[in-house]
Protein backbone atom coordinates (compact mmCIF):
# COMPACT_ATOMS: atom_id res chain seq x y z
CA UNK A 1 0.00 0.00 0.00
CA UNK A 2 1.42 3.56 -0.73
CA UNK A 3 0.07 6.60 1.64
CA UNK A 4 0.70 10.03 0.64
CA UNK A 5 0.42 12.72 3.88
CA UNK A 6 0.01 16.04 3.39
CA UNK A 7 1.20 18.74 5.92
CA UNK A 8 1.29 22.47 5.08
CA UNK A 9 4.19 23.44 7.71
CA UNK A 10 8.00 21.99 8.05
CA UNK A 11 8.06 23.54 11.70
CA UNK A 12 7.60 21.10 14.93
CA UNK A 13 4.28 22.08 16.17
CA UNK A 14 2.56 20.02 17.93
CA UNK A 15 0.76 18.43 15.14
CA UNK A 16 3.87 18.04 13.48
CA UNK A 17 5.16 16.03 16.12
CA UNK A 18 1.99 14.15 16.16
CA UNK A 19 2.54 13.41 12.71
CA UNK A 20 6.00 11.99 13.38
CA UNK A 21 4.19 10.11 16.03
CA UNK A 22 2.10 8.53 13.47
CA UNK A 23 4.94 7.70 10.53
CA UNK A 24 6.85 6.20 12.72
CA UNK A 25 4.23 3.63 14.36
CA UNK A 26 3.23 2.85 10.72
CA UNK A 27 6.98 2.34 9.07
CA UNK A 28 7.74 0.15 11.86
CA UNK A 29 4.27 -2.01 11.51
CA UNK A 30 4.59 -2.15 8.01
CA UNK A 31 7.81 -1.93 6.06
CA UNK A 32 6.79 -2.97 3.31
CA UNK A 33 4.80 0.04 2.69
CA UNK A 34 5.48 2.87 0.57
CA UNK A 35 5.16 6.28 2.74
CA UNK A 36 4.98 9.75 0.96
CA UNK A 37 5.28 13.53 2.47
CA UNK A 38 4.52 16.62 0.53
CA UNK A 39 4.70 19.54 2.72
CA UNK A 40 3.94 23.50 2.06
CA UNK A 41 7.27 24.10 3.40
CA UNK A 42 10.72 23.31 4.33
CA UNK A 43 11.56 23.06 8.01
CA UNK A 44 13.33 19.75 10.53
CA UNK A 45 10.21 18.00 9.72
CA UNK A 46 12.00 17.15 6.69
CA UNK A 47 15.31 15.22 8.35
CA UNK A 48 13.01 13.95 10.82
CA UNK A 49 10.12 11.88 8.52
CA UNK A 50 13.48 10.84 6.02
CA UNK A 51 15.11 9.35 9.01
CA UNK A 52 12.14 6.92 9.02
CA UNK A 53 12.14 6.21 5.93
CA UNK A 54 9.61 8.42 4.72
CA UNK A 55 9.95 9.86 1.15
CA UNK A 56 9.70 13.92 1.63
CA UNK A 57 8.66 16.46 -0.84
CA UNK A 58 8.88 20.05 -0.32
CA UNK A 59 6.39 21.94 -2.38
CA UNK A 60 6.33 25.61 -0.70
CA UNK A 61 3.14 26.92 -0.59
CA UNK A 62 2.93 30.89 -2.27
CA UNK A 63 3.00 33.79 0.18
CA UNK A 64 -0.51 34.50 0.28
CA UNK A 65 -1.61 30.76 0.71
CA UNK A 66 1.03 30.88 3.44
CA UNK A 67 0.12 33.40 5.46
CA UNK A 68 -3.86 32.51 4.81
CA UNK A 69 -5.61 32.10 8.22
CA UNK A 70 -8.55 32.83 10.20
CA UNK A 71 -7.88 32.18 13.80
CA UNK A 72 -8.57 35.53 15.43
CA UNK A 73 -9.40 37.34 12.57
CA UNK A 74 -13.08 37.37 12.17
CA UNK A 75 -15.33 36.61 9.26
CA UNK A 76 -14.07 39.75 7.22
CA UNK A 77 -10.72 39.49 7.78
CA UNK A 78 -10.46 35.62 7.09
CA UNK A 79 -12.91 36.45 4.01
CA UNK A 80 -10.08 39.02 2.71
CA UNK A 81 -7.13 36.88 3.40
CA UNK A 82 -9.00 33.97 1.59
CA UNK A 83 -9.67 36.60 -1.57
CA UNK A 84 -6.44 37.56 -1.73
CA UNK A 85 -4.73 33.76 -1.62
CA UNK A 86 -7.03 32.78 -4.30
CA UNK A 87 -5.25 32.75 -7.21
CA UNK A 88 -1.95 31.54 -5.77
CA UNK A 89 -3.88 28.71 -4.34
CA UNK A 90 -5.56 27.40 -7.77
CA UNK A 91 -2.01 27.05 -9.05
CA UNK A 92 -1.11 25.35 -6.28
CA UNK A 93 -3.76 23.04 -5.78
CA UNK A 94 -3.40 22.19 -9.95
CA UNK A 95 0.22 21.46 -9.31
CA UNK A 96 -0.32 19.18 -5.82
CA UNK A 97 -3.43 17.42 -7.95
CA UNK A 98 -0.43 16.36 -10.55
CA UNK A 99 1.72 15.63 -7.98
CA UNK A 100 -0.83 13.31 -6.27
CA UNK A 101 -1.73 11.57 -10.18
CA UNK A 102 2.23 11.03 -10.28
CA UNK A 103 2.75 9.65 -6.94
CA UNK A 104 -0.93 7.07 -7.56
CA UNK A 105 -1.57 6.65 -3.40
CA UNK A 106 -4.38 4.26 -1.69
CA UNK A 107 -4.52 6.35 0.67
CA UNK A 108 -4.37 10.47 0.75
CA UNK A 109 -3.94 11.14 4.75
CA UNK A 110 -3.95 15.31 5.48
CA UNK A 111 -3.10 17.13 8.23
CA UNK A 112 -3.90 20.65 8.69
CA UNK A 113 -6.84 22.76 7.75
CA UNK A 114 -5.43 24.31 4.38
CA UNK A 115 -3.99 20.58 3.03
CA UNK A 116 -7.78 19.31 4.46
CA UNK A 117 -9.14 21.60 1.78
CA UNK A 118 -6.47 21.37 -0.92
CA UNK A 119 -6.83 17.76 -0.79
CA UNK A 120 -10.46 18.11 -1.21
CA UNK A 121 -9.88 19.88 -4.29
CA UNK A 122 -7.65 17.70 -5.61
CA UNK A 123 -10.09 14.99 -5.75
CA UNK A 124 -12.19 14.08 -8.39
CA UNK A 125 -14.49 12.85 -6.07
CA UNK A 126 -15.31 9.51 -4.22
CA UNK A 127 -17.00 7.65 -6.95
CA UNK A 128 -14.05 8.31 -9.59
CA UNK A 129 -12.20 5.10 -10.05
CA UNK A 130 -8.77 6.19 -9.81
CA UNK A 131 -9.39 8.07 -6.82
CA UNK A 132 -7.78 7.31 -3.71
CA UNK A 133 -10.01 7.88 -0.19
CA UNK A 134 -9.24 11.05 1.36
CA UNK A 135 -8.78 10.62 4.94
CA UNK A 136 -8.86 14.53 7.05
CA UNK A 137 -7.09 14.21 10.36
CA UNK A 138 -8.47 17.33 12.57
CA UNK A 139 -6.42 18.11 15.33
CA UNK A 140 -8.13 21.62 15.63
CA UNK A 141 -11.92 23.32 16.42
CA UNK A 142 -13.33 23.81 12.91
CA UNK A 143 -16.35 25.53 14.85
CA UNK A 144 -13.91 28.26 16.05
CA UNK A 145 -13.00 29.40 12.44
CA UNK A 146 -15.14 31.04 10.25
CA UNK A 147 -13.14 30.23 7.05
CA UNK A 148 -12.51 26.93 7.80
CA UNK A 149 -15.39 25.88 9.09
CA UNK A 150 -17.00 26.96 5.41
CA UNK A 151 -14.83 25.53 3.27
CA UNK A 152 -14.67 21.69 5.31
CA UNK A 153 -18.10 21.54 5.24
CA UNK A 154 -18.35 22.97 1.72
CA UNK A 155 -15.87 19.98 0.77
CA UNK A 156 -17.11 17.53 3.12
CA UNK A 157 -18.07 15.42 0.69
CA UNK A 158 -15.26 14.76 -1.06
CA UNK A 159 -13.46 13.36 2.08
CA UNK A 160 -13.94 9.79 3.03
CA UNK A 161 -13.30 9.99 6.42
CA UNK A 162 -12.25 12.47 9.53
CA UNK A 163 -9.96 11.61 12.29
CA UNK A 164 -10.18 13.45 15.61
CA UNK A 165 -7.30 13.63 17.99
CA UNK A 166 -10.19 13.86 20.85
CA UNK A 167 -13.58 12.94 21.29
CA UNK A 168 -13.97 16.09 21.58
CA UNK A 169 -13.16 17.28 18.00
CA UNK A 170 -14.81 14.35 16.73
CA UNK A 171 -17.75 15.80 18.04
CA UNK A 172 -17.21 19.28 16.47
CA UNK A 173 -15.90 17.70 13.28
CA UNK A 174 -19.17 16.02 12.67
CA UNK A 175 -21.41 18.73 13.78
CA UNK A 176 -19.83 21.26 11.03
CA UNK A 177 -19.78 18.56 8.60
CA UNK A 178 -22.88 16.13 9.08
CA UNK A 179 -23.55 12.50 9.97
CA UNK A 180 -22.77 11.87 6.32
CA UNK A 181 -18.85 12.06 6.95
CA UNK A 182 -17.35 9.00 8.63
CA UNK A 183 -15.60 10.56 11.86
CA UNK A 184 -13.69 8.69 15.02
CA UNK A 185 -11.82 9.45 17.21
CA UNK A 186 -8.53 8.25 17.81
CA UNK A 187 -5.89 10.01 20.23
CA UNK A 188 -2.56 11.15 19.77
CA UNK A 189 0.41 9.14 20.99
CA UNK A 190 4.11 9.81 22.02
CA UNK A 191 7.52 8.02 22.27
CA UNK A 192 7.80 7.19 25.73
CA UNK A 193 10.99 6.04 25.46
CA UNK A 194 11.81 9.81 24.82
CA UNK A 195 9.45 11.27 27.11
CA UNK A 196 10.50 9.22 30.09
CA UNK A 197 11.31 10.46 34.09
CA UNK A 198 14.79 9.10 32.94
CA UNK A 199 17.29 10.72 30.72
CA UNK A 200 19.21 14.02 30.14
CA UNK A 201 17.58 17.25 31.44
CA UNK A 202 18.28 20.46 29.30
CA UNK A 203 19.74 23.41 31.22
CA UNK A 204 17.03 26.02 31.18
CA UNK A 205 18.76 28.62 33.02
CA UNK A 206 21.16 28.68 30.40
CA UNK A 207 19.13 28.72 27.85
CA UNK A 208 16.87 31.53 29.15
CA UNK A 209 20.41 33.60 30.00
CA UNK A 210 19.78 33.38 33.51
CA UNK A 211 22.32 32.35 36.25
CA UNK A 212 21.73 29.28 38.29
CA UNK A 213 18.84 28.86 40.46
CA UNK A 214 19.58 28.24 43.98
CA UNK A 215 19.45 24.47 45.50
CA UNK A 216 16.31 24.19 46.25
CA UNK A 217 13.94 26.43 44.22
CA UNK A 218 11.37 24.22 42.68
CA UNK A 219 10.92 24.84 38.37
CA UNK A 220 7.90 25.56 36.82
CA UNK A 221 7.24 25.61 33.54
CA UNK A 222 4.80 26.16 30.52
CA UNK A 223 6.47 24.61 26.98
CA UNK A 224 3.96 25.32 24.22
CA UNK A 225 4.24 27.62 20.77
CA UNK A 226 3.20 31.28 21.75
CA UNK A 227 -0.22 31.54 20.12
CA UNK A 228 -2.66 33.27 21.81
CA UNK A 229 -4.35 30.96 23.25
CA UNK A 230 -1.73 29.07 24.85
CA UNK A 231 -2.50 31.42 28.09
CA UNK A 232 0.97 32.45 28.81
CA UNK A 233 -0.47 35.76 29.94
CA UNK A 234 -2.19 33.61 32.64
CA UNK A 235 0.76 31.75 33.28
CA UNK A 236 2.55 35.14 33.96
CA UNK A 237 -0.18 36.82 35.82
CA UNK A 238 -0.73 33.77 37.89
CA UNK A 239 3.02 33.84 38.92
CA UNK A 240 2.16 37.02 40.12
CA UNK A 241 -0.15 35.96 42.71
CA UNK A 242 2.36 33.69 44.51
CA UNK A 243 3.99 35.10 47.22
CA UNK A 244 7.47 36.66 46.57
CA UNK A 245 9.59 34.34 48.79
CA UNK A 246 8.20 30.66 47.24
CA UNK A 247 11.50 28.88 46.30
CA UNK A 248 10.48 29.20 42.54
CA UNK A 249 11.63 29.57 39.38
CA UNK A 250 9.17 29.74 36.12
CA UNK A 251 10.07 29.09 32.48
CA UNK A 252 8.00 30.16 29.42
CA UNK A 253 9.44 27.65 26.83
CA UNK A 254 8.74 27.72 23.15
CA UNK A 255 8.84 29.98 20.57
CA UNK A 256 6.91 31.54 17.36
CA UNK A 257 6.88 28.39 14.68
CA UNK A 258 3.73 29.41 11.91
CA UNK A 259 3.63 32.07 8.82
CA UNK A 260 0.36 33.58 10.21
CA UNK A 261 1.89 35.71 12.69
CA UNK A 262 -1.44 37.62 13.74
CA UNK A 263 -1.94 34.21 15.75
CA UNK A 264 0.81 34.08 17.80
CA UNK A 265 2.41 36.30 20.35
CA UNK A 266 6.08 37.82 20.52
CA UNK A 267 8.59 36.57 23.23
CA UNK A 268 9.01 40.57 23.47
CA UNK A 269 5.34 41.08 24.28
CA UNK A 270 5.90 38.29 26.52
CA UNK A 271 9.36 39.65 28.42
CA UNK A 272 7.20 42.93 28.35
CA UNK A 273 3.92 41.42 30.30
CA UNK A 274 6.24 39.90 32.72
CA UNK A 275 8.01 42.99 33.45
CA UNK A 276 4.95 45.02 34.31
CA UNK A 277 3.30 42.43 36.34
CA UNK A 278 7.15 43.06 38.78
CA UNK A 279 7.83 39.35 37.94
CA UNK A 280 10.88 39.84 35.44
CA UNK A 281 13.55 38.34 37.66
CA UNK A 282 11.38 34.65 38.50
CA UNK A 283 11.01 34.05 35.14
CA UNK A 284 13.17 32.39 32.06
CA UNK A 285 12.08 32.45 28.15
CA UNK A 286 14.39 29.77 26.62
CA UNK A 287 12.59 30.47 22.98
CA UNK A 288 12.34 27.44 20.97
CA UNK A 289 13.99 24.23 22.14
CA UNK A 290 14.46 21.05 20.15
CA UNK A 291 15.05 18.96 22.71
CA UNK A 292 11.56 19.42 24.80
CA UNK A 293 11.92 15.77 26.46
CA UNK A 294 14.36 17.56 27.92
CA UNK A 295 13.20 20.49 28.80
CA UNK A 296 10.19 18.96 30.25
CA UNK A 297 12.26 17.21 32.76
CA UNK A 298 14.30 19.58 33.84
CA UNK A 299 11.06 20.74 35.39
CA UNK A 300 9.00 20.08 38.65
CA UNK A 301 5.77 21.16 38.09
CA UNK A 302 4.43 21.39 33.92
CA UNK A 303 1.32 23.84 33.70
CA UNK A 304 -0.91 23.71 30.82
CA UNK A 305 -2.48 27.06 30.51
CA UNK A 306 -5.07 26.95 27.18
CA UNK A 307 -7.61 29.61 27.89
CA UNK A 308 -9.63 28.25 24.75
CA UNK A 309 -10.82 24.21 24.60
CA UNK A 310 -7.56 22.29 23.75
CA UNK A 311 -8.25 19.80 20.81
CA UNK A 312 -6.04 17.22 22.69
CA UNK A 313 -2.99 18.72 24.89
CA UNK A 314 -0.21 16.45 23.96
CA UNK A 315 2.22 18.57 26.17
CA UNK A 316 -0.04 16.92 28.98
CA UNK A 317 0.81 13.67 27.62
CA UNK A 318 4.67 14.52 27.34
CA UNK A 319 4.61 15.44 30.95
CA UNK A 320 2.53 12.97 32.24
CA UNK A 321 4.61 10.18 30.57
CA UNK A 322 8.03 12.04 31.95
CA UNK A 323 6.66 11.41 35.43
CA UNK A 324 6.27 15.16 36.04
CA UNK A 325 3.28 16.66 37.76
CA UNK A 326 0.97 18.27 35.82
CA UNK A 327 -1.49 21.01 35.59
CA UNK A 328 -3.79 21.21 32.92
CA UNK A 329 -6.24 23.36 31.47
CA UNK A 330 -9.49 21.31 32.13
CA UNK A 331 -11.84 21.88 28.90
CA UNK A 332 -11.72 20.38 25.32
CA UNK A 333 -10.25 17.44 24.80
CA UNK A 334 -7.23 18.16 27.07
CA UNK A 335 -10.29 17.39 30.49
CA UNK A 336 -10.24 13.67 28.35
CA UNK A 337 -6.88 13.25 29.14
CA UNK A 338 -6.49 13.23 32.78
CA UNK A 339 -8.51 12.05 35.79
CA UNK A 340 -8.19 15.48 38.72
CA UNK A 341 -6.67 14.36 41.77
CA UNK A 342 -5.26 11.46 40.66
CA UNK A 343 -2.60 11.82 37.39
CA UNK A 344 -2.86 15.48 37.26
CA UNK A 345 -4.75 18.60 38.58
CA UNK A 346 -7.04 20.99 36.91
CA UNK A 347 -8.18 24.65 37.17
CA UNK A 348 -10.56 26.37 35.01
CA UNK A 349 -9.49 27.80 31.44
CA UNK A 350 -8.35 31.43 31.45
CA UNK A 351 -8.73 31.36 35.60
CA UNK A 352 -5.16 32.99 36.94
CA UNK A 353 -6.41 33.00 40.42
CA UNK A 354 -7.24 29.26 40.14
CA UNK A 355 -3.68 28.40 38.69
CA UNK A 356 -2.19 30.11 41.18
CA UNK A 357 -3.45 28.10 43.73
CA UNK A 358 -2.76 24.55 42.05
CA UNK A 359 0.76 25.81 41.64
CA UNK A 360 1.64 26.98 45.16
CA UNK A 361 -0.23 24.03 46.62
CA UNK A 362 2.13 21.68 44.64
CA UNK A 363 5.38 24.02 45.36
CA UNK A 364 4.83 23.17 48.94
CA UNK A 365 3.87 19.78 49.00
CA UNK A 366 6.51 17.77 47.29
CA UNK A 367 4.95 14.30 48.05
CA UNK A 368 2.19 15.22 46.04
CA UNK A 369 3.88 16.21 43.22
CA UNK A 370 5.81 12.88 43.00
CA UNK A 371 2.74 11.08 43.93
CA UNK A 372 1.18 12.60 40.30
CA UNK A 373 4.08 12.02 38.15
CA UNK A 374 4.35 8.31 39.22
CA UNK A 375 0.45 8.03 38.55
CA UNK A 376 0.95 10.20 35.35
CA UNK A 377 3.44 7.44 34.18
CA UNK A 378 1.20 5.16 34.35
CA UNK A 379 -1.53 6.20 32.65
CA UNK A 380 0.51 7.36 29.27
CA UNK A 381 1.87 4.06 29.30
CA UNK A 382 -1.63 2.81 29.21
CA UNK A 383 -3.34 5.51 26.57
CA UNK A 384 -0.41 6.70 24.87
CA UNK A 385 2.41 4.10 24.06
CA UNK A 386 2.91 4.70 20.35
CA UNK A 387 2.50 1.51 18.55
CA UNK A 388 -1.31 1.58 19.26
CA UNK A 389 -1.46 3.85 16.56
CA UNK A 390 -0.39 1.86 13.88
CA UNK A 391 -2.87 -0.83 15.34
CA UNK A 392 -5.76 1.51 14.63
CA UNK A 393 -4.46 3.01 11.45
CA UNK A 394 -3.79 -0.22 9.31
CA UNK A 395 -7.40 -1.51 9.73
CA UNK A 396 -8.73 2.02 8.88
CA UNK A 397 -6.42 2.08 5.75
CA UNK A 398 -7.18 -1.11 4.45
CA UNK A 399 -11.00 -1.28 4.86
CA UNK A 400 -10.78 2.39 2.75
CA UNK A 401 -8.83 1.57 0.37
CA UNK A 402 -10.35 -1.82 -0.23
CA UNK A 403 -13.65 -0.25 -0.49
CA UNK A 404 -12.36 2.45 -2.90
CA UNK A 405 -10.78 -0.82 -4.84
CA UNK A 406 -13.98 -2.72 -4.97
CA UNK A 407 -16.20 0.85 -5.98
CA UNK A 408 -13.44 1.17 -9.11
CA UNK A 409 -14.09 -2.66 -9.96
CA UNK A 410 -17.83 -2.10 -10.02
CA UNK A 411 -17.90 1.45 -11.97
CA UNK A 412 -15.67 -0.69 -14.58
CA UNK A 413 -18.11 -3.22 -14.99
CA UNK A 414 -21.16 -0.81 -15.22
CA UNK A 415 -19.53 1.23 -17.61
CA UNK A 416 -18.49 -1.69 -19.73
Amino acid sequence: MRIVYLNPCGQMGGAEMSLMDLLASMRAAEPSWQFWLVLGEDGPLVDQAKSVGVQVMVAPFPPALARLGDSGSGSIGALWSCLTATAGTIRYARDLRRTLAELEPDIVHTNGFKMHVLGAWCSPGKSHPKNAPLIWHVRDYVSTRPLMKWLLRLNAKRATAAIGNSQSVANDVQKVCGSGLETNCIYNAIDLKRYSPVGEKADLDSLAGLQPAPQGTVRVGLAATLAHWKGHAVFLKALARLPQDLPLRAYVIGGAIYQTGSSQRSLDELRALAAKLGIAEKVGFTGYVADTAGAIRSLDILVHASTQPEPFGRVIAEGMASGRAVICSAAGGAAELITEGHDALAHPPGDDAALAARILELVRDPELRARLGRAGRITAERRFERGRLAEQFVPLYQRLAGHAALQAEADLAISQ
